[in-house]
């Protein structure tokens, strides 16, 4: 009987993988919470008049140095070990994997565009799914060329932006040009009202829609001027070398690894996010501040990751995989689920739609809001699988990727 591509049964998923995706997911939402609230568009002053300052800039600081960036990072990596588990599973039955693989891609892309232009500017599932589409042009490359060309991508953006310096150039000018003939003639305002705009009394639909008509081209201007996809193309064939070695079901073998990462990524990691921080916050006037602050990203922001992940590696060694690490599991196995039911409370909770309690909140008042979001999610996502095989978006995506009939409900023994 011939072979047919299916989606990885719980028996054969790797525990560790659904932990750290479950903890990343709590990094991610903690990181968007910055941009909910409109706090990561206030000025210094609108952000000095709120009550909670000056505990807010502390909490602020903190999260730039230690949660911006990073999670996302982690979960480009466990997007490249996914690649790999495809490829790896599907050969061994005889299954052409890249069948499959694209079309989880385009499903993704859909979910991905939906997400961006219906919902949040801030989706990252469209540019995963678009770069995605290139990690098969790395396939049968050899371990060395992987991490060379990872090495080279990553390391790309100093390059890039030091020649933006030289030239005095945007590359993510004329999408911001795009943005701005929208806010024209949608009315939302380019001066630093725009930060309230969302926020502030009577705000609603109209403004909401407003507001996302631009929003997707600010976010591409953004990820452009940052080199953002040639970091995530990176940390995608970092994860393609991961899950090629085999290295997260092999944890005991590689402790050492994960001691080495942990250290040298939190010696490297630490100090150059303090100093991105610096440069992010204070503009200490430099020609081209957002040059340095790339640069120290760039160099900070991938071992931190590694830390974080190797740290979490590691508890998982020491607790053999005890019951209080495997409870993120389950947040992780349908963290698509998860982080787009994010978007619509954060829209909910935060814009003028909804409640409205976002523009006059900082990181003291919204960060434990977001964490009681989070831990209603962990319970949820628990709950969930008592009775169901997938979370209701990750049934969906894998029966349109396989084409086929998947029972959602478990059965009884």
């Amino acid at each position: 009987m011939k072979n047919q591509p299916s989606p990885t049964l719980q028996n054969d998923r790797a525990d560790i993988l659904d932990v750290i995706r479950g903890f990343a997911i709590l990094g991610i939402f903690m990181d968007n919470l910055f941009a909910f609230t409109g706090w990561g568009f206030f000025s210094q002053t609108q952000r000095e008049a709120v009550s909670t300052w000056p505990a807010d800039g502390v909490l602020g600081l903190l999260e730039l140095i230690f949660v911006h960036g990073k999670f996302y990072s982690i979960f480009s990596l466990l997007f490249g070990i996914g690649f790999s588990i495809i490829l790896i599973r599907n050969e061994q039955k005889g299954i052409n994997p890249l069948k499959i693989f694209f079309r989880r891609l385009f499903i993704l892309l859909l979910i991905g565009s939906i997400h961006l232009f219906l919902l949040w500017d801030g989706d990252i599932l469209f540019l995963y799914a678009l770069l995605g589409f290139l990690l098969p042009l790395f396939r049968n490359c050899s371990d060395k060329t992987l991490l060379t060309w990872a090495a080279i991508l990553i390391v790309s953006p100093l390059l890039i932006d030091s020649v933006k310096v030289i030239f005095h150039f945007k590359t993510g000018a004329f999408l911001e040009k795009i943005a701005q003939g929208i806010d024209k003639k949608t009315g939302v305002p380019i001066d630093e009202t725009f930060s309230k705009y969302l926020f502030s009394e009577g705000s609603g639909w109209q403004e909401w829609r407003n507001w996302l008509s631009s929003g997707w081209a600010y976010r591409y201007a953004y990820l452009l001027e940052s080199n953002r996809a040639m970091k995530v193309l990176g940390i995608f064939l970092i994860g393609f070398y991961v899950g090629r070695k085999m290295i997260y079901a092999n944890l005991q073998e590689n402790n050492s690894l994960f001691k080495k990462l942990l250290k040298w990524g939190l010696i490297i990691g630490i100090p150059s996010n303090i100093i991105m921080a610096y440069f992010e916050i204070n503009n200490p006037g430099i020609q081209k501040p957002l040059g340095l602050v790339n640069t120290f990203f760039t160099i900070g922001v991938i071992p931190l990751s590694l830390a974080y992940v190797s740290g979490i590696c590691l508890l998982w060694l020491r607790s053999d995989g005890a019951s209080k690490w495997k409870i993120l599991a389950p947040v992780g196995r349908m963290a698509l689920t998860n982080y787009l039911m994010q978007t619509i409370l954060g829209i909910v909770i935060f814009y003028g739609v909804g409640f409205g309690l976002g523009g006059n909140i900082g990181p003291a008042l919204f960060l434990p809001i977001g964490l009681t979001i989070y831990s209603f999610q962990v319970i949820y996502s628990n709950w969930w699988f008592r009775y169901f095989n997938y979370g209701p978006l990750e049934w969906v995506w894998r029966q349109l990727t396989y084409g086929k009939r998947l029972s959602i409900l478990k059965t009884k023994a």
